[in-house]
């Protein structure tokens, strides 16, 4: 596992968390805030190992027996709380693994920390018996929640956790890391950071996805030929988006990387600043052939396709519809 040192970005966040370590003020309840692959899970395993290192520093020591149970997850005093229920964590789920758990004393470690990942998809009864432990919690319990978003969590289990959010990271960090770290050529990275929009571990993703480039080419060639398709063709193309099911937020951000650029291009008509600029003279057909309104219609859906899909509404409908818009405008 890394330290503190190798998260890139974030120096705010990290700041105040080593601040508490070193004041001796460290929270019972924490909630990291962010989307998927912003890094809340890579820094609260790293903060989780900290506070558990047997030197007692600011930062993991890597070496003690803590540090290196910790970095294989078999760190007996940090527990990574988890459910069977893909979509939902259950009252039972909590009261086994933490509310019945942490009456038991650390085995050897100062603390006994819970990190409860996808924290939102805890069930009104799961963050009713949280709410219990964070709110009379032994001097020894720590409660860190990872969420991609507060919306769904209780005002009550809002109020007892110190919430950090994290913000995207610069684009020029990510790059650095990209290209020194990953070896990833210039022009990949540049890709990777248009859709990663901050999020270092979708950078790292797309940057060494061997199914990006395949995507890509298929929903490039959607956009540019989808006005003169027939129903049929539509329906053929739908089959074919069925095969990126398991990468279909990457699929649906190529489709809104294209129509900012049609709507930029359309606004300003300068193409440097495009992404997918090497396909200019398709953006120059379909931003003169487009309205403003159009445009903001589909991408309004792209965004609404998102919200279907991420509440399991059926795939295949959802699709079918913001086809059936991208054609109509």
């Amino acid at each position: 596992m890394a330290g503190f040192q190798d998260v890139v970005g974030h120096e705010q966040i990290i700041d105040h968390l080593q601040r508490a370590i070193e004041l001796n003020k460290v929270s019972h309840a924490y909630l990291f805030c962010a989307e998927e692959g912003a890094g809340k899970k890579l820094l609260a395993g790293i903060f989780a190992q900290t506070l558990q290192c047997e030197k007692g520093g600011v930062n993991p020591c890597m070496e003690c027996h803590s540090c290196i149970q910790a970095a294989g997850k078999n760190q007996p005093d940090i527990i990574w709380v988890t459910h069977e229920k893909p979509n939902s964590i259950g009252v039972e789920d909590i009261r086994t693994q933490v509310n019945g758990d942490i009456q038991v004393k650390p085995y050897g470690s100062p603390y006994k920390i819970y990190i409860i990942d996808e924290a939102e998809k805890m069930t009104v009864q799961a963050q009713n018996a949280l709410l219990k432990t964070i709110e009379e919690p032994p001097a020894y319990g720590i409660l860190i929640l990872l969420a991609e978003s507060a919306d769904r969590l209780l005002p009550t289990i809002l109020s007892r956790c110190v919430t950090l959010n994290l913000k995207p990271v610069a684009d020029e960090k990510i790059r650095k890391y990209l290209m020194e770290q990953l070896q990833v050529p210039d022009y990949k990275a540049d890709l990777s950071l248009a859709f990663a929009q901050g999020n270092v571990g979708r950078a790292v993703k797309l940057a060494t996805s061997e199914n990006f480039n395949e995507i890509k080419d298929a929903a490039l060639h959607l956009l540019q030929h989808i006005h003169e398709m027939e129903l049929y063709e539509i329906i053929s193309a739908l089959k074919q988006i069925t095969d990126y099911r398991m990468d279909i937020n990457d699929y649906l951000d190529i489709l809104m990387v294209w129509y900012r650029d049609v709507l930029l291009f359309k606004a300003t008509k300068d193409m440097n600043p495009l992404i997918f600029k090497e396909h200019i003279n398709y953006i120059r057909q379909q931003a003169d052939k487009s309205s403003y309104e159009g445009i903001e219609t589909i991408l309004e859906q792209l965004d609404k396709t998102k919200a279907r899909l991420k509440a399991n509404v059926n795939f295949e409908l959802a699709m079918e519809l913001l086809l059936l818009t991208i054609k109509e405008n």
